[in-house]
């Protein structure tokens, strides 16, 4: 039945109409404790930095957690789904040193204008919730998590090598650096020694490695890369004695089997021993300016294969720890203190660096595995062949004697068996302004003396020079950087360096569970009724930048009693790129699409429906202009079909569908089919695939006819229409809305449960079935789902009779409802 009166579908009118009913109804208002008895379900995508405007790949990531989290609601459980802002960083910084506007302004000027945005995308956040990282209600609670861990020994200062962006002038995470490159703005990374606060992190590194194996909702390439960063490895410490002064060089092999092939010894410019070993000797001199030269020398911070190796004798000598032959000590470029211990030993025939090292220099490459292969040109660097030319291991496979020199090692008292990993102590300084303010002082009596407790938050001053030139900001400001001592009240100094901002998102997920608590970081019986978050979202980039901080501060916040779990987060899923023109969307490569003119232009259902439908949400999305164009015209199609079929006069629950014809059982067939469809590809992360089967449940339903006095097929109709509407709910809810108002029901959509499927609707009445003759195809017919195995066999012969013809049949295999294969 049409109506020629139906509106037009207008997505702007349609979209502000709902989002301004969600707004006043506070439809996505979650209260603690209200669950009645309803299962929880913590959704969360990765909080966004505030740059100024929203990009496409937020739209896809938003949008993807947006229809889980609606879906789930619906499902009937309790759904936390909030949203807040990354907001300290370089990039408000530098704008307030470009552009003169103080770096809080900027930021939460930006924050204003995003948020709206993302509010035009309809997304289901619990506003309420929303937190900034640079406000002081939450900064305070990373001084606060800061002191704690000071308390316990997990936050101290020491000198260290560390990563330095010259353009950026501050220091890097190992985790910052992406192949030498400042992961911010690409320039080359140097080293520098400065005094630098750390997070212990290596003293979770077994607890990080291990829970690994528990997180069977990750991604197994992520996973790959969290323990590849942790780096646990097996090996042995092994001494080898100074040959004429007391103490010796401590190094940790894991390829104990090469031992006898050491030539030489190499240690890091910084290494503390050089001064014990040139004491007194010739090559003092030489070896004191080649450390001061490549120390002074800007040098990036991997010691790769394109470095070019450089090194210096000492004059000094240590004893192999078995064999107690001298081993002459180099200072190399290429070995830093921040890795093992600074010393290596050199293996050259079994070491592509110590190769490299020793052809330069003329050393000894002493071959002690043999590979089946002379090596002359490259080292044999697989632990892959028997060993020659090793005492008493000689004939020995390497893996095998790997374990027998060891128990040597160790029996002699030259060695000791131990477990390293690659992981470092997480460092947290940085000499910038926009950050966290550390709450130490620094007293000429007292020492390093931490803020008090009770004095937190150290708030960030509001007039400081900008100018992105030598160390922090706040050295010029002396209003905060002089203070007294908590102790002797005598004067102190605070300490100028700001918190990496990864230490603002390593915890607050755990913030949205109770935003507002005011006497810790968040309500411990709270939080316990909605962690772990159930679903988080965001991108394989942060696979390690990120993850790995949250799930150490998640276990540093279970040892202070704060949450009882062990991980932060069920499920992962990391959601592809949005490629355009072959390659990311990006401002220097031109290809951006404004997701604003998208939304003006189409609406934000189309820009919804498109992100779901173009891509499994794992992987990369192609922009297409024509996939928004047919995006829109489903809807539309979707809107006419709906607006013009008037609201079902008979209630569905009393029809009797049990003699319906043939046209309204395929219908009503098709509809639990689709429920189930749409249900199980939600639940699996199959979106896709989810608003593909609603595209080909529309059509099903366009062409289908049910004359006004038939009240079977007016039900039918009216069913299939209403879990149209319900079922694209989480993909289009702007739509959905008033469509469910347009079909008589009282709003909101998202109050409607969501639909169950009869399972013996679901089954198929007929079935292709495929006929082979000697496994290969030959025929095809239609039959009864419940055909029996004798009657397939029969039609099926009877359908390839004249590729069978004379030839004796040897054997009919029936496969029931799919295949008969015919064997002559």
């Amino acid at each position: 039945m049409t109506s020629s009166s139906s509106p037009q579908y207008s997505p702007q009118e349609v979209e502000a109409r709902w989002q301004d009913y969600w707004e006043v109804h506070q439809t996505f208002i979650v209260q603690d404790g209200e669950s009645s008895g309803r299962p929880k379900f913590y959704c969360l995508e990765m909080f966004p930095y505030p740059s100024g405007r929203i990009h496409m790949g937020h739209v896809r990531n938003y949008t993807i957690g947006d229809a889980v989290a609606r879906f789930k609601r619906m499902r009937g459980f309790h759904v936390l789904h909030p949203m807040g802002w990354d907001a300290f960083g370089l990039p408000a910084e530098n704008a307030a040193i470009k552009n003169g506007v103080h770096p809080a302004r900027w930021t939460a000027d930006n924050i204003a204008y995003m948020r709206a945005q993302l509010k035009k995308m309809g997304l289901s956040y619990d506003w309420k919730r929303e937190v900034a990282t640079c406000r002081p209600d939450y900064y305070r609670w990373n001084q606060w998590f800061f002191l704690k861990m000071f308390e316990r020994g997990l936050a101290y200062r020491k000198e260290a090598a560390v990563n330095w962006c010259p353009a950026c002038a501050t220091v890097l995470a190992n985790e910052q650096v992406v192949e030498e490159r400042c992961w911010r703005c690409d320039s080359t990374v140097t080293q520098r020694y400065l005094a630098q606060w750390f997070f212990r992190i290596t003293d979770y590194a077994e607890a990080l490695l291990a829970d690994c194996d528990r997180l069977t909702g990750w991604p197994e390439r992520v996973l790959t890369m969290q323990k590849n960063w942790i780096g646990k490895s097996r090996g042995v410490e092994v001494t080898f004695p100074f040959v004429d002064r007391p103490g010796g060089l401590t190094i940790f092999t894991t390829r104990p089997d090469t031992l006898f092939g050491v030539t030489f010894m190499s240690l890091a410019p910084a290494h503390p021993a050089i001064e014990t070993l040139i004491a007194g000797r010739r090559e003092a001199d030489a070896v004191r300016a080649f450390v001061d030269r490549v120390t002074a020398r800007d040098k990036t911070v991997a010691t790769t294969l394109r470095q070019e190796k450089e090194g210096c004798f000492t004059g000094a000598h240590v004893l192999h720890p078995i064999t107690r032959e001298p081993v002459p000590v180099w200072v190399a470029n290429f070995v830093l203190m921040e890795y093992g211990a600074g010393a290596v030993m050199g293996v050259p025939a079994h070491d592509a660096r110590d190769f490299e090292f020793a052809k330069k220099y003329d050393l000894a490459i002493r071959q002690v595995i043999d590979p089946g292969r002379p090596v002359t040109d490259a080292a044999h660097t697989e632990p892959v062949g028997r060993l020659i030319d090793s005492g008493a291991f000689t004939g020995m496979e390497a893996i095998a004697a790997q374990s027998a020199i060891t128990d040597a090692l160790v029996a002699a008292g030259s060695g000791k068996v131990r477990v390293h990993y690659r992981l470092r102590d997480w460092g947290i300084s940085r000499q910038r302004y926009w950050g966290t303010p550390i709450p130490i002082l620094y007293c000429a009596q007292c020492g390093v003396v931490p803020v008090p407790e009770h004095d937190l938050p150290v708030i960030l001053p509001d007039r400081v020079p900008l100018s992105g030139q030598g160390g922090s900001p706040l050295l010029q400001v002396s209003d905060f950087l002089n203070a007294h001592c908590p102790r002797c009240a005598g004067p102190a100094q605070r300490e100028t360096d700001t918190m990496d901002t990864f230490v603002d998102s390593s915890w607050y997920f755990l913030r949205y569970t109770t935003p507002t608590e005011q006497n810790a970081p968040v309500n411990a019986a709270t939080a316990a009724s909605w962690l772990p978050v159930d679903q988080y979202i965001g991108g394989i980039e942060h696979a390690v930048l990120h993850l790995l901080y949250a799930r150490f501060f998640t276990k540093v916040a279970r040892d202070l009693g704060l949450v009882k779990i062990d991980e932060p987060f069920v499920n992962l899923l990391t959601q592809g790129m949005v490629i355009k023109d072959g390659a990311k969307m990006s401002k220097s490569k031109g290809n951006v699409v404004d997701p604003d003119t998208l939304i003006q232009t189409y609406g934000a259902d189309t820009a919804r429906v498109f992100s779901l439908f173009a891509a499994p949400p794992e992987k990369d999305l192609e922009w297409s202009e024509e996939g928004v164009v047919g995006a829109r015209r489903f809807l539309q199609r979707v809107w006419r079909r709906v607006s013009e079929v008037p609201p079902a006069a008979t209630p569905r629950a009393t029809i009797d569908f049990s003699n319906a014809s043939e046209a309204v059982r395929a219908l009503r067939r098709k509809t639990h089919q689709t429920i189930r469809k749409v249900t199980e590809d939600l639940e699996g992360f199959r979106l896709n695939t989810a608003v593909a089967a609603l595209m080909e449940y529309h059509n099903v339903l366009s062409t289908f006819t049910a004359a006004t006095d038939h009240r079977q097929a007016s039900a039918a109709e009216a069913e299939g229409l209403d879990m149209l509407v319900i079922l694209l709910a989480p993909f289009a809810p702007h739509l959905s809305e008033s469509l469910w108002e347009m079909r008589g029901h009282p709003p909101s959509v998202f109050d409607v449960p969501w639909p169950s499927y009869d399972p013996a609707l679901t089954e198929e009445v007929e079935v292709q079935v495929a006929v082979q003759v000697n496994g290969k195809l030959r025929q095809t017919f239609s039959a009864a789902a419940d055909a029996t195995e004798a009657t397939l066999r029969e039609r099926a012969l009877a359908a390839v009779a004249r590729w069978i013809a004379d030839k004796p049949v040897q054997r009919v295999i029936v496969v029931k409802g799919r295949l008969v294969n015919i064997v002559v």
